[in-house]
């Protein structure tokens, strides 16, 4: 089995992972998010779109079986296997703007939106191009208003997801730095690649 690496809190790592790879991202100790973003190896404007995944998947409730699109409508990574069964794709990275919004009496942090931008810098992807983050295990109910809420993730320490790539990508992939979004506490994420 190749080894596992660890996320520390409130940080993020990009990496190349080829067709036909698996990703599987777990949570040691439960009750973390991870932010999981995808592009084209070929050409990073081609990124992990949530609007055309819900629109071609049919559901806000991705599980095992369900694939992730681009912005080029090409199927990019499938949910091969999952255990938790809840995740979020609503949602955008946070940011040094969302801890002012909804944090104002907190210190502020840059936030997965930060840590992404860094750890992709390398591979050519810009501030700007960073979309709608499909955020690993992350609680996001809809009430009957419409209106959406936070909640502690229900995922329990050694849960995963494993995501086969259907092209070669570059993934974005944090261990999330949002109170609401971790329960109010601040985790490891690890990640296998196989």
């Amino acid at each position: 089995m190749t080894p596992t690496v660890r996320i520390e809190p409130r940080s993020g790592v990009a990496f190349r992972l080829a067709e036909g790879q698996r990703l599987t991202v777990i949570d040691p100790q439960g009750s973390q998010v991870a932010d999981l973003l995808a592009f084209a190896q070929g050409d990073v404007r081609e990124a992990i779109s949530n609007g055309r995944t819900l629109d071609y998947e049919e559901s806000i409730r991705l599980t095992t079986g369900n694939r992730l699109w681009s912005n080029r409508s090409r199927a990019m990574l499938e949910i091969e296997a999952d255990t938790v069964g809840c995740h979020d794709f609503l949602l955008t990275p946070c940011s040094i703007d969302t801890f002012l919004h909804f944090y104002p009496d907190k210190p502020l942090h840059r936030g997965c939106f930060g840590n992404l931008a860094e750890a992709l810098a390398p591979y050519g992807v810009a501030e700007d191009a960073i979309p709608v983050a499909f955020n690993v295990f992350m609680n996001v109910p809809i009430g009957p208003d419409g209106r959406i809420s936070v909640l502690p993730p229900t995922s329990r320490p050694g849960d995963s997801i494993t995501f086969l790539a259907l092209m070669d990508l570059v993934i974005g992939l944090t261990a999330c730095s949002a109170y609401a979004s971790n329960g109010g506490s601040f985790k490891p994420i690890d990640y296998r690649i196989e």
